[in-house]
């Protein structure tokens, strides 16, 4: 029996005791040694911030509009019998250019009454004239030495011949005008905004025919703020000339899916303060923007919304940066000497399409990161790579 026990419990024993010797070799076991790694660094390109003597930009918008823009009435009534091709929606005419032609018969038979009138006249006065000569040697031949009245020798007979040849050529003038005024034209280059009558159409004085506006130059309304006046060196109430030219100017728009630009100058500013705005509006000026002034081509049209910059004419000492370096309107990244992250709020003076101008939070010839991070954190390590090592 206990034989029987033995054989049984004996497997067992040694089973747990197989159990114990592995546990106990794993305790004495040593730890495996733990390696710590650092977290990869994201490599960064910077640009050195370098303090320099700039004139910042002043930037503001406004609106083209035409500098001459009127409508179109004739001074006569007529029939209309033609228009010209460059009297129509969008087209444009040439100074002198007849635009339309009202029917001129009637006219043309005032001239002739009015010609017929003067040769009249001349001969009532002629006729004047040869009776008071008469009339002065009838009374010379009488009263040798006694000089005649006026009266005695139809002096106001001639005067009223004189007044009557007067009246006659201004007849004449009149109807030589009106006759002109059957055709329509303008004494400069422009365009059309709208056509309002059709041939055949009978058209009273004062009548609108249609809108138009002058080619020459367009001007835009800019608003400025008083310290962007001061900026440009303009006083209020300024007014250009050949000898105090107002500043240049650029204006830009997106036309048709490409930036455009024009050139002109500031020629005037108002000698007021906006009450609504609090604003001070200047005008700059475009010559020829359908011709010479068009960028490429392209038009400076009437309507068109623009960004207008104008250059400084005072110098400040500030740091320049590449404009990529400017974050969230501003805020920049530096890479402190630790090469870790710093996060900083700037003061932006100016800022362009290829370096931003800044007045404060930032020292000359520090690091600031140029490409793109995502997920910036303060303090986190970097790897700062320089433009030429990118290279």
């Amino acid at each position: 029996m206990k034989k029987k026990i033995l054989n049984a419990v004996a497997p067992v024993a040694v089973l747990m005791l197989g159990i114990v010797a592995v546990q106990l070799m794993n305790a004495a076991k040593p730890a495996p040694e733990k390696k710590e790694e650092e977290p990869r660094r994201v490599s960064l390109l910077y640009a050195e911030a370098h303090k320099d003597s700039v004139h910042l930009a002043v930037t503001t918008q406004g609106e083209v509009r035409a500098h001459t823009e009127i409508d179109l009435i004739p001074q006569v009534s007529g029939r209309i019998t033609n228009i010209s091709a460059g009297f129509a929606d969008g087209a444009g005419f040439e100074a002198g250019e007849t635009l339309i032609q009202l029917d001129d018969a009637d006219y043309q038979l005032a001239l002739a009454r009015a010609e017929a009138g003067v040769a009249q006249a001349e001969v009532l006065l002629l006729q004047a004239k040869a009776a008071a000569a008469i009339k002065r040697q009838q009374w010379l031949s009488i009263h040798p030495n006694r000089e005649p009245t006026p009266l005695q020798v139809n002096l106001p007979q001639v005067k009223e011949a004189e007044a009557g040849l007067r009246s006659a050529r201004a007849e004449l003038a009149d109807a030589k005008l009106n006759l002109a005024r059957t055709k329509i034209q303008l004494p400069f280059r422009g365009r059309v905004i709208r056509r309002d009558v059709g041939v055949g159409q009978y058209v009273t004085a004062n009548t609108p025919l249609g809108r138009v506006f002058a080619t020459d130059r367009v001007e835009v309304r800019l608003p400025l703020t008083d310290t962007q006046l001061q900026e440009l060196g303009l006083p209020m109430g300024f007014e250009s000339s050949l000898q105090t030219p107002g500043p240049a100017v650029t204006l830009s728009a997106q036309v048709g899916r490409q930036p455009r630009q024009w050139h002109g100058r500031i020629v005037r500013t108002q000698a007021a303060v906006d009450q609504q705005t609090r604003l001070i509006y200047a005008v700059a000026e475009v010559h020829d923007p359908y011709g010479e002034g068009a960028s490429d081509g392209v038009p400076l049209a009437v309507g068109l919304f623009v960004t207008a910059e104008a250059v400084g004419v005072q110098a400040h000492q500030a740091l320049v940066l590449p404009r990529n370096a400017l974050r969230n309107a501003d805020k920049v990244y530096v890479i402190d000497e630790n090469n870790r992250l710093d996060i900083r709020t700037v003061d932006v003076l100016s800022t362009s399409e290829d370096r931003v101008v800044v007045a404060s939070g930032l020292a000359d010839g520090e690091r600031v990161v140029t490409s793109t991070i995502a997920n910036a954190v303060d303090g986190m390590a970097v790897q700062p790579m320089t433009q030429l090592a990118q290279k």
